[in-house]
C-alpha cells in the first residue's frame, strides 16, 4: 500500500425487517445520495463504483446506480457472501491506494425474506462442501435446526465445553447489544432484553437461542473513498483506512476438528495479525470495534480471534464490562448485526459508517469518548473475512 485511502463521506438508511422497506435498488439509490452529500461530492465526480448484494440479479448495481447518474463509469457487482460489504470496500480502497481512481463508490444492499438463511438446492455442487462435510463429521444430522445455526451454535457448544462457559454468558451479548442500540435510530431491534429473556427463547443449539441470532434483515449503505491528494484539493476532513486486509479459510479449518476453526475463526486472527502488523497498531491501541456478530457465539469468538481478549479469557472480558461503555473498548455501539439486523451486502458498509462517525465524533448518544482508532471485522462463510483499521484525522 503506497498511498492512504480517505473515506470521505458515508450514508446508510434505517434497516428494516422484510417486507417493510423499498426495494433493493431505491435503498442503494438513498444510501449512495447520503454518502455524496456527506463527502460533499457529485456522482459525477465518482470514477470507480463497487456494488455489492448477495440475494439478486447480474448487474442489480447497474440497476440501483443508473437512478443516480449515467456517467458511463465502471460498475463491479460483489457477491461475498456476509463479508460483500466490505469486499467491495475493499476493492474501491485498492483502486484508490494504486492510484488507479482518485474517486470510488462502495455500496452494498439487500432486500431478503423472511425466516432464517437457508441451504438452496440449485442442482450445482454446494459452495460450502467442506464446511458442511466438517460439520456432519462433528455434530451429525441435525435437520430440524438453521444451517447456519448449526455452524454457530456448534461452534458455541465446543467453546462452552471446552471452557466450562455458560449459556449467561453468551445471553450477556444480546443484552449489550440491545443497549447500545437503543441510542440507534438505523437499528431495527432497539427494545431491552434481560439474560433471562434471552435464555428462554427457543433453543437453537448448545447455548444459542433465539434471540441470539440476528435477523433477516432490508437494508442499504455507502461509502465514498478518496486519494489523500484528492481529499486535499478539495478540503475534505476524511477518515483515514490504515491498513485492511483479506482472508479466506486456512487448512486448520477443516483439518483441526473443530467448529470453532470451522466458522472462521483462523481467517480472521490471520486478517487480525496482517492489519496490526501493517498499521504498528495493535489491540491496545483500538477504542471502538464493530464486528460480526451474526450469532453471540461469533461475538464471543471474535474477541479471542481479533487479539481483544485473550484464548480461552472471553468470560472474563465479558463479566468485567470490557465490551461496552466504561470498558476497555465500546464493542458494537450500533447494536451490531444481533440488534441493528444483518442485510447482508450493506453489512460490511454500515459497520464502516458506524466507525466513521465514531471517529468524527459525531454518534450522538452512542458516541464512544475520545475515540480516534477504530477496527472493524466483517465474516463470511464461504469464506472471506476483510479487517479494517481506521483513523481519526489529525
Amino acid at each position: 500500500m503506497s498511498n492512504k485511502a480517505i473515506v470521505a463521506g458515508v450514508g446508510m438508511i434505517p434497516f428494516s425487517k422484510p417486507g417493510k422497506s423499498e426495494s433493493y435498488d431505491a435503498m442503494g439509490v438513498a444510501a449512495t445520495r447520503a454518502a455524496l452529500a456527506d463527502a460533499g461530492l457529485q456522482y459525477t465526480d465518482v470514477q470507480q463504483a463497487y456494488v455489492g448484494y448477495v440475494l439478486g440479479d447480474s448487474t442489480s448495481g447497474q440497476q440501483s446506480l443508473y437512478q443516480v447518474g449515467l456517467t458511463g463509469i465502471p460498475v463491479i457487482n460483489v457477491n461475498n457472501n456476509c463479508a460483500t460489504g466490505s469486499t467491495a470496500l475493499f476493492l474501491a480502497r485498492q483502486a484508490v491506494e494504486t492510484g488507479s481512481v482518485d474517486v470510488a463508490l462502495a455500496m452494498g444492499f439487500e432486500e431478503m425474506v423472511p425466516g432464517a438463511l437457508a441451504a438452496t438446492d440449485s442442482g450445482r455442487k454446494p459452495i460450502m462442501e467442506m464446511l458442511n462435510r466438517t460439520k456432519d463429521e462433528l455434530l451429525g444430522p441435525l435437520p430440524d435446526v438453521m444451517i447456519t445455526g448449526q455452524y454457530f451454535g456448534g461452534a458455541g457448544k465446543e467453546y462452552s465445553e471446552k471452557y466450562g462457559v455458560g449459556a449467561d454468558v453468551f445471553a450477556q451479548l444480546t443484552v449489550k447489544s440491545r443497549k447500545h442500540a437503543a441510542n440507534n435510530p438505523f437499528a431495527v431491534f432497539r427494545d431491552p432484553v434481560t439474560v433471562e429473556e434471552v435464555l428462554a427463547s427457543k433453543p437453537i443449539l448448545g447455548p444459542i437461542t433465539r434471540l441470539q441470532c440476528c435477523p433477516p434483515t432490508c437494508g442499504a449503505a455507502a461509502a465514498i473513498v478518496v486519494s489523500p491528494a484528492y481529499a486535499r484539493r478539495h478540503g475534505i476532513q476524511g477518515v483515514e483506512i490504515v491498513a485492511q486486509s483479506m482472508t479466506t479459510d486456512v487448512a486448520s479449518a477443516f483439518n483441526s476438528h473443530s467448529m470453532i476453526k470451522a466458522i472462521g475463526f483462523d481467517m480472521a486472527k490471520l486478517g487480525a495479525q496482517q492489519v496490526y502488523e501493517h498499521a504498528g497498531i495493535g489491540p491496545k491501541d483500538i477504542d471502538v470495534v464493530e464486528l460480526h456478530d451474526c450469532f453471540t457465539a461469533n461475538e464471543l469468538l471474535s474477541y479471542e480471534a481479533l487479539g481483544l481478549a485473550p484464548e480461552g479469557g472471553a468470560e472474563k472480558f465479558i463479566r468485567d464490562g470490557n465490551n461496552t461503555y466504561g470498558g476497555r473498548y465500546v464493542i458494537n455501539p450500533s447494536g451490531g448485526l444481533l440488534s441493528k439486523g444483518h442485510p447482508l451486502g450493506a453489512t460490511g458498509l454500515a459497520q464502516c459508517a458506524e466507525l466513521v462517525w465514531q471517529l468524527r465524533g459525531t454518534a450522538d448518544k452512542r458516541q464512544v469518548d475520545g475515540a480516534r482508532v477504530g477496527l472493524q471485522h466483517n465474516l463470511g462463510l464461504g469464506g472471506a473475512c476483510v479487517i479494517t483499521l481506521y483513523r481519526k484525522a489529525t
